[in-house]
């Protein structure tokens, strides 16, 4: 199995690093919840990743057909469930410009569909938490 490591630290009031391959990636909680709002709240990154990563995709697809990316953009709305309060439904748009072929319209969406981040919330891993003092 390829294990990768994140190391995670508190720098201060409800900021939480991780640094990952040499870089940091910063958060915090929003204001209204007792942070500074300084950096994104660790479940923005998690809905942010999904974002991007689907974005990724639509990415490479032009850039293998020789598409233009120009006026591309895709947004992504979450709905929560009244009685769960937990995000039950993510959808997202991929908006084109008009000039964008016909023929690839439904290629795109299944490109942005093979997200990664999208197939691990779908089979997800086994999380183990233990504690390890020393």
């Amino acid at each position: 199995m390829d294990q990768k490591e994140i190391r995670v630290t508190f720098p201060g009031g409800l900021r939480v690093n991780a640094e990952y391959r040499g870089m940091v990636i910063a958060t915090d909680q929003p204001v209204y919840a007792g942070g500074e709002g300084s950096a994104p709240a660790p479940f923005d990154l998690f809905l942010a990743s999904i974002a991007t990563c689907a974005g990724y995709y639509v990415l490479a697809f032009c850039k293998q057909r020789g598409l233009a990316t120009d006026g591309i953009f895709l947004t992504v709305s979450m709905e929560k469930g009244q009685v769960s309060r937990m995000i039950e439904n993510i959808k997202i748009d991929i908006h084109l410009p008009e000039d964008f072929p016909d023929k690839y319209l439904e290629a795109v969406v299944r490109a942005a569909d093979q997200c990664t981040v999208k197939a691990h919330i779908l089979n997800p891993p086994k999380i183990e938490v233990k504690a390890v003092k020393g």
